[in-house]
């Protein structure tokens, strides 16, 4: 019974890790402004172009040569439904070992909600996560916060997910318990009963991806 749990628990693991070195359909946009379409590995082996600095690799088709950009190339990146831009570390926190990486945008509102994934112990960069899938619009980034990929971000061991919010990545900051309501209340303040369950504590940050859920169906009901 167990050995069979440990096989199929290692098989996930091994899915997972196979499936984060995939090239994907996407592009980015560099700190020019030029869009660049083609393949995007987000979870590359190797050594980083610039220490301390997050990076993807990119090749223009499937018989190209691939070559890494350093997070300092970028604005921001798409794959699939999922869309990033380069964030430095917010103020009174560091990151363990890229203090400038990216940010998934979940919500491309005025007040922007971002994600990443914290980790206790080793490690930096992509993988994937088969947890939330909300498939909410970023708008002008291009992307949905979709079930996919994830940013570690801090050192191995055990993961937890780190919500930011801000008008932009330079005034981002950390999304709280205590912050909650009144962050949350006024990203979306334009659905006035997904707000009235904000205050009345149904959605806290413990579930905020069923919160997501939940303004996508609202809005998506309009």
């Amino acid at each position: 019974m167990y050995r069979r749990l440990f096989i199929i628990f290692s098989f996930i693991l091994l899915s997972i890790s196979i499936q984060a070195q995939k090239w994907q359909p996407g592009r980015f946009t560099d700190i020019k402004g030029n869009i660049q379409t083609g393949l995007i590995r987000v979870d590359p082996s190797g050594k980083a172009p610039i220490k301390g600095e997050g990076f993807i690799e990119f090749k223009e088709d499937n018989k190209a040569e691939p070559f890494k950009l350093s997070a300092s190339d970028l604005r921001s990146f798409v794959v699939g439904k999922d869309s990033f831009v380069v964030a430095h570390a917010p103020q009174n926190e560091n990151w363990s070992r890229n203090e400038l990486d990216f940010v998934k945008v979940v919500l491309d509102e005025p007040v922007k909600l971002y994600v990443a994934k914290a980790s206790s112990g080793g490690g930096h960069g992509f993988g994937f996560s088969p947890g939330i899938s909300t498939g909410i619009g970023t708008g002008g980034y291009g992307g949905a916060f979709g079930g996919g990929i994830s940013i570690p971000i801090g050192s191995g061991g055990r993961e937890k997910t780190t919500w930011y919010f801000g008008e932009n990545t330079a005034e981002m900051k950390r999304l709280t318990s205590e912050n909650f309501e009144d962050i949350m209340t006024d990203i979306m303040g334009d659905e006035p009963d997904v707000v009235d369950k904000i205050h009345s504590k149904v959605y806290v940050l413990a579930n905020i991806d069923k919160l997501l859920a939940y303004f996508k169906q609202v809005a998506a009901s309009h």
